[in-house]
């Protein structure tokens, strides 16, 4: 599962890593950036494939446009790649309502042998901005409001998340951003784009038991610190 992240870059670096601008409206409301601890009921920048050319900001956990209560949200933060095309809230989606969510870096928890856990953080190419493939949804609360929200769909861990985790979250390749939001792909093939993420491209590093508290949202979250356990875990070769 993907249940914690970061984007601790500022919206101007968003807009010149995907060539799309934030609406003035959205920067005035959410000013969220950076942000050290994207965690679920978050708002959170995306990119859809009705609106390639702006970074707008949805709510984390995806509520289906027939669901009666919110809160079903929190329990639908993630899609399985094995599954999305099977389950009834994600698999109209995934040929109607794709979308791409920028992050650089994720908050994973290893445990060890003696049942204690030690969070780390991954990032790729040194903190670079990535993005990983999501579905969205727009929901009608009863209040009239319009809620957007979006999920993010998860596949087995590449040989650097497996030694942390059993999943990690979609990352895609850059290339393949663009066509990962083309209508005109079917679901069936867009799922062929979520390729296992190179592990040279990826890495693994101890952070402080600090993330365990979402109230924490600080630049100290992502410093590395000393793993406590004699067993290091493995990292990809750009250490």
């Amino acid at each position: 599962m993907c249940g914690r992240s970061s984007l601790t870059k500022t919206e101007k670096e968003l807009e010149q890593r995907f060539g799309a601008s934030f609406y003035s409206d959205d920067l005035f409301r959410y000013n969220a950036l950076p942000n050290y601890y994207v965690a679920p009921t978050h708002y959170h920048p995306v990119i859809t494939e009705y609106d390639p050319h702006h970074l707008q900001f949805f709510k984390w956990g995806l509520v289906p446009f027939w669901a009666k209560d919110e809160k079903i949200g929190s329990k639908m933060i993630n899609a399985r790649i094995e599954s999305v095309q099977e389950k009834p809230a994600f698999k109209k989606l995934l040929q109607t309502n794709r979308c791409i969510v920028p992050f650089d870096g994720f908050y994973e928890w290893k445990l060890y042998p003696d049942k204690h856990r030690e969070p780390y953080r991954i990032t790729i190419h040194k903190g670079e901005i990535f993005s990983v493939a999501g579905l969205w949804s727009s929901w009608l609360a009863p209040n009239g409001e319009e809620i957007k929200t979006f999920t993010l769909i998860t596949q087995p861990p590449n040989r650097v998340m497996a030694d942390i985790h059993d999943r990690m979250p979609a990352i895609l390749l850059k290339e393949n951003e663009v066509d990962w939001l083309d209508q005109n792909l079917s679901g069936n093939e867009a799922l062929q784009l979520l390729l296992p993420y190179p592990d040279d491209d990826m890495q693994a590093y101890r952070v402080s038991d600090r993330i365990n508290k979402v109230a924490n949202n600080d630049a100290d979250l992502i410093k590395e610190i000393a793993a406590e356990s004699k067993d290091k875990p493995i990292q990809g070769t750009l250490f």
